[in-house]
């Protein structure tokens, strides 16, 4: 194949994922993918592809990457300097490539992680129905770790050329340094003291520096229990926040281990996934509980505005 993208500089953590190894939880794989699904969604939206088609995920700071062939791109995700042969372009719209062109993706200026589509996809294979790399496990993606220098990223034939579509303002996310995530309650909420429920629900809550795709450790007043936080072990889902004995939160993210064993106090609704995706370490959370009537609206919403959308291209 000669569609080639040639790797100049890695960045600080980029990795091919999609949407994720799905159903595969109950034999103790992990789910993996994006963490910011809904900014994948939307780079293979504007260029025609698949919304399932894997991406780059880049973290922090972005690659440098040469192209060999003519093709169209897209980046969405966290604000970055962006160029293109040392012209700036823009996020969240189709580029055009050329042979010989050199994309950089700097430092984000905003939010944590952007997005690299392609158009047709990478040709990565599948690999339990997934291109998406598990670091832990060292599979999917590119040998199932992160870029490095000299890598070489082969693209599968361009796709037919796109209407120009303008992604709604309803579909962005902005990115901040503090948020409101809302949340469900847990199933084991009933282990908690109302004082501790109070403190979760009142509380500014910072990511900490140890934070990763597995998920965020969160530091601030301790949750109170009113007994032991384990329980038996049982299944964790994507914002999912268990509060282990020590009383600080972890939310679970897109390389989550598949059961866990502390009490899980809420979970993060689906519709905010996109902002908890973005959070960096020292950014600081609220967190508001909401109805599973309102959650589902909400969800039904972005779902419904994310259809509109490809109908566009049609």
């Amino acid at each position: 194949m000669n569609n080639q993208i040639r790797v100049k500089s890695p960045g600080l953590l980029s990795t091919i994922q999609d949407l994720g190894r799905n159903r595969l939880m109950h034999l103790g794989i992990p789910e993996s993918g994006a963490v910011d699904k809904k900014s994948l969604r939307l780079a293979n939206i504007l260029i025609g592809n698949p919304q399932h088609e894997a991406c780059l995920e880049v973290t922090f700071i972005g690659p440098e990457l040469e192209f060999t062939y003519d093709t169209t791109i897209s980046i969405t995700g966290a604000g970055a300097q962006l160029k293109l042969n040392s012209q700036e372009i823009k996020l969240n719209t189709a580029i055009n490539i050329k042979k010989g062109d050199l994309l950089s993706v700097g430092l984000m200026n905003s939010g944590l992680r952007s997005y690299i589509a392609v158009s047709g996809g990478f040709g990565i294979p599948n690999i339990l129905d997934s291109k998406s790399t598990y670091l832990k496990g060292k599979f999917g993606g590119l040998d199932g770790r992160t870029l490095k220098k000299g890598d070489i990223l082969h693209g599968n034939t361009p796709n037919k050329a796109s209407k120009a579509i303008e992604i709604p303002k309803e579909l962005l996310t902005p990115y901040k340094s503090h948020v409101t995530l809302r949340i469900l309650p847990g199933p084991e909420i009933h282990n908690f003291s109302q004082d501790g429920i109070f403190t979760f629900l009142n509380e500014k809550y910072t990511v900490s520096e140890q934070s990763d795709r597995m998920g965020y450790r969160l530091n601030g007043k301790k949750v109170e229990l009113n007994k032991s936080s384990d329980i038996l072990s049982s299944g964790l889902t994507f914002g999912t926040i268990q509060i282990p004995n020590n009383g600080e939160p972890i939310i679970m993210l897109a390389d989550r281990q598949t059961t866990g064993g502390y009490s899980r106090m809420a979970n993060v609704i689906q519709a905010d996934h996109c902002k908890l995706a973005q959070l960096r370490p020292g950014d600081s959370i609220n967190f508001k509980e909401i109805s599973i009537k309102e959650a589902t609206k909400l969800f039904e919403k972005q779902e419904s505005l994310l259809t509109n959308l490809t109908s566009k291209l049609k």
